[in-house]
């Protein structure tokens, strides 16, 4: 393979976007957007080209004002190429991208990829899922864990069964409470992970801090599900992330599992979103954790992709 020829480097600027999209990708549209309220670097979507061709690229997002990068959710290879080629120029890409974007030391933010709900009988699909995994696995990357990728439209939400109250938080501590009484027995697979270096109140702090205390839509949102005496039963963060309606956050205390309250609590934290005229509400849960993803199918949410993460160790 003749790489003499061939240049790795980051983008210049937004002029660079025509190149940087030549590859087709669900993410494509929301670039320009991102770069424009900082959730995007030009420093941090790199290209391999040969002249003017771009043979692979890939790509960093955060959250706005991060010091660095928090998912690495760009990765492509031109399909033209012999699978040998496209491979090496990949973990070539990779790893030059990597050393540039993220400080010395410190483990590369994780991987992920949206892929077809059916991406292991699709024929197209598949092989290119496949083959990227092998780019990020080459360069010291493992699975981590598949999730559903789950929509409703707009239609009236379940009914309330009338069996629980709900109110707002009383302020931030209480929603870490719950966060951290929740985490027990959890069946999510970034939670069980991060328990395994922090305390579970260190990791519903932290989820919290990172995560929820940022979205900008109203905190009168979220909810606290209590029964009749006023004992919490359960929470839901119904939110927007800057791109759709979402349902952040959606637990039942440990005491309270087996009851189908889950049902309940999702019913109002979806009539939440509703209220607000939305054309759209999106969820996301583990592929593994069965009874979230049975309760958002329940509320007539659908599957509409799947999304594939890797991490580094």
């Amino acid at each position: 393979m003749n790489q003499h020829d061939l240049t790795l480097r980051p983008i210049t600027g937004r002029e660079e976007l025509p190149l940087f999209t030549r590859f087709p990708y669900a993410l494509n549209p929301e670039i320009a957007g991102d770069l424009d309220a900082g959730r995007r670097r030009p420093s941090w979507l790199w290209v391999a080209v040969r002249g003017d061709r771009p043979l692979a690229r890939a790509g960093w997002w955060s959250r706005p004002g991060a010091a660095g990068p928090l998912v690495l959710d760009i990765l492509d290879l031109d399909g033209a190429l012999p699978p040998s080629e496209r491979l090496a120029i990949g973990e070539r890409l990779l790893r030059a991208a990597t050393a540039a974007v993220v400080p010395t030391g410190e483990r590369p933010p994780m991987y992920s990829r949206f892929v077809p709900a059916d991406w292991r009988e699709d024929p197209d699909a598949r092989p290119v899922v496949e083959e990227l995994g092998n780019v990020v696995r080459r360069t010291g990357g493992l699975p981590f864990v598949e999730r559903l990728r789950l929509e409703r439209g707009p239609a009236a939400p379940p009914p309330l069964t009338g069996r629980l109250a709900f109110r707002e938080p009383r302020d931030p501590g209480e929603l870490i409470d719950l966060m951290t009484d929740v985490l027990p027995g959890t069946l999510d697979a970034h939670s069980r992970d991060d328990l395994t270096r922090m305390s579970a109140r260190q990791v519903a702090a932290a989820h919290y801090e990172e995560e929820i205390a940022r979205f900008t839509t109203p905190r009168s949102w979220w909810r606290v599900a209590t029964l009749p005496d006023g004992e919490p039963v359960g929470f839901v963060v119904p939110a927007h992330n800057g791109y759709n309606p979402i349902i952040a956050y959606l637990a039942v205390l440990p005491a309270h599992r087996g009851r189908g309250y889950i049902d309940d609590v999702l019913a109002e934290g979806t009539r939440v979103l509703a209220e607000q005229n939305v054309p759209r509400i999106r969820a996301s849960t583990d592929l593994g954790n069965t009874p979230m993803a049975d309760a958002f199918r329940r509320a007539g949410y659908r599957e509409i992709e799947r999304e594939i993460t890797m991490t580094w160790q």
